[in-house]
């Protein structure tokens, strides 16, 4: 029969095995580290059709971000759209989840900021490249587990002070005033002081947008098919009709007030508004990243560059890794998220980006979104709506110079309402009102001194936490008579470590007070420890003696007795198993 044949054929090419073995596993790993061909075999017109519709849909909102968020980094408005390119074509290749939109964000533009201005577009351009390759290596390496170590209360103040800070810092555009001032207190001492020099009509646009942009949102959420279902495409097709529209709100907003500035420069030799002015036509040139620079007759080399970035280094991968794996989660719908994967296509798509001259990209939350409302069905829907910056750059950079600045800080600011997680603050009040300290220990110091800062000192808040607990164990402790003998029986639910095993035995001596008296420590839930915890256990059997108790080592691991019992053999006999009472009674 077959079987044996096979299996005789296996032993005997044991050191080669067939090439049908090979292959299967072999062609696993290609399609995990490229989920296009899981997916594209089985991609149909009509699942082309919905990621077209999309795509073009979200295109209408990254246009108009794109340009907003290059103006918060201090580039010219052309770098916005370059940095909306790279991360749909490369997503749509190593990417696991079909609603994910890569691209520029205001965090990450924020970041750079201090760094443009020092160093000029090569400085965005650089630091996109050595945050791909970071967080590439890191994809190599496996290390998508680093973001379980960044608790909710530091993610959620992080995230709010950004919002915070950007938003703020539109607030001159948003008035009209002139200058550039970006920090979060600059930005309010800027507009405190030229506050009367604000320009009405500029006010009067902003504010218009942004009461425009709410209405739209409202309808977004509470006129959605999901959440109202008489909204049906058999009963109101007006109410559709809005419905997409508010999808595209963004881009309206833009349109109407780029349409007003252009008719009051053409028709009535008027500029009522600041304007974004010239964005350089065509596509993006393609080179290397630059790895030297001169700006301002200044030349920085690459050792200089790096010394200039400082913490961004490190803290620009991080925050594009967090910002992107927090919307993978939000849009999985249940599904397993392959964290290594996310920084494959992450780091190649910010190492792509690079080549033409990007600034650090990561996953957009509110494109995101949009795309998940209209309803795409594969990453198709991201290559599609780079095509359309394609050929926007292509066709409509004329019309980009007429875009009026206040419209821009509109939708930043709108964008940034929706960032600001305030709703923590309740969890957190309902679950452990502990965790609001680094909540707003972040938050303030993301606002009041940087956001690097910001997050480290959230971090060590939350550690200190970590190591309290570790330093304080619960121990559940019971007095018991066992065989007309008084038994302490305690139950560490922990490892015992140098960080508590001080502690722990001075409670042990503290409560077990009782002379004669059997000390018991059950180590079933004890699965390991260290030199320290060893030591205080053979310092707590040296003070139990001289009290006249016993120390009683009950249901211990092997692994456990070991390190216990490896720098002295004095508590091998300290060490039993079985029942309790047998134990008494042998003693």
């Amino acid at each position: 029969m077959s079987p044996p044949i096979e299996l005789k054929e296996i032993k005997s090419n044991a050191e080669r095995p067939p090439r049908s073995i090979i292959k299967p596993g072999t062609m696993d790993i290609v399609k995990r580290k490229l989920p296009i061909i899981q997916w594209l075999p089985t991609y149909t017109l009509s699942f082309f059709m919905q990621d077209l519709l999309a795509g073009f849909t979200v295109s209408l909102t990254e246009i108009p971000q794109g340009i907003a968020y290059a103006i918060v980094a201090g580039l010219a408005t052309q770098y916005g759209m370059y940095s909306c390119i790279m991360g749909g074509c490369m997503y749509v290749i190593f990417g696991t989840c079909k609603d994910i939109n890569m691209g520029p964000t205001a965090i990450l533009a924020l970041f750079i900021q201090s760094s443009v201005a020092t160093m000029g577009p090569d400085a965005a351009a650089l630091i996109s490249f050595l945050t791909g390759l970071l967080i590439f290596l890191a994809g190599v390496l496996h290390l998508g587990f680093v973001v379980e170590f960044f608790s909710y209360p530091v993610i959620t103040g992080f995230t709010t002070a950004a919002a915070l800070s950007i938003a703020c810092s539109q607030l001159k555009g948003l008035l009209g005033i002139k200058g550039s001032a970006n920090e979060f207190l600059e930005a309010w001492k800027t507009v405190i002081e030229h506050i009367s020099e604000t320009r009405k009509w500029d006010a009067t646009l902003g504010f218009v947008s942004i009461a425009f942009l709410f209405v739209f949102r409202y309808i977004r959420k509470y006129g959605s098919l999901k959440t109202n279902p008489e909204w049906s495409s058999g009963r109101n097709i007006s109410a559709i009709v809005i419905m997409y529209f508010s999808l595209g709100s963004n881009a309206l907003a833009v349109i109407a007030g780029t349409s007003i500035a252009y008719v009051a420069e053409k028709h009535y030799n008027a500029t009522p508004f600041l304007l974004t002015g010239p964005v350089q036509e065509g596509f993006p040139p393609i080179s290397f990243p630059p790895f030297s620079t001169t700006w301002n007759g200044t030349f920085f080399s690459f050792t200089d560059m790096v010394s200039e970035y400082g913490s961004l280094v490190a803290f620009c991968p991080m925050v594009a890794f967090l910002e992107h794996i927090a919307i993978v989660k939000a849009f999985s719908k249940g599904k397993t998220i392959d964290a290594t994967q996310e920084l494959l296509a992450l780091g190649i798509g910010n190492m792509a980006g690079s080549l033409i001259h990007s600034m650090p990209i990561t996953g957009s939350f509110t494109r995101t979104a949009v795309n998940n409302a209209s309803g795409v069905r594969t990453t198709v829907g991201g290559l599609i709506t780079s095509l359309m910056l394609l050929v926007s750059l292509a066709v409509l950079t004329g019309v980009f110079q007429y875009i009026p600045k206040a419209t821009l800080a509109a939708v930043v600011m709108v964008s940034m309402y929706y960032l600001c997680e305030f709703h923590a603050i309740g969890v957190m009040w309902k679950t452990k009102r502990l965790d609001l300290i680094p909540y707003f220990l972040t938050v303030l110091c993301s606002l009041f001194i940087s956001l690097e800062y910001g997050i480290l000192i959230g971090i060590g808040a939350s550690m200190v936490y970590i190591l309290y607990d570790s330093a304080r164990p619960k121990l559940y402790m019971e007095r018991l008579v066992i065989l007309d003998r008084v038994v302490y029986l305690i139950r560490p639910k922990v490892g015992l470590y140098f960080t508590s095993a001080e502690f722990f035995r001075e409670k042990l001596l503290t409560e077990c007070s009782e002379e004669k008296s059997i000390v018991a420590i059950d180590g079933q839930y004890i699965r390991t420890t260290d030199s320290t915890g060893a030591k205080n256990l053979l310092d707590l059997h040296d003070n139990l003696k001289v009290r006249n108790q016993i120390l009683v080592l009950w249901n211990f691991k092997d692994s456990v007795k070991q390190i216990c019992i490896g720098d002295s053999k004095k508590l091998t006999n300290n060490f039993h198993s079985g029942e309790l009472e047998d134990i008494v009674n042998d003693l």
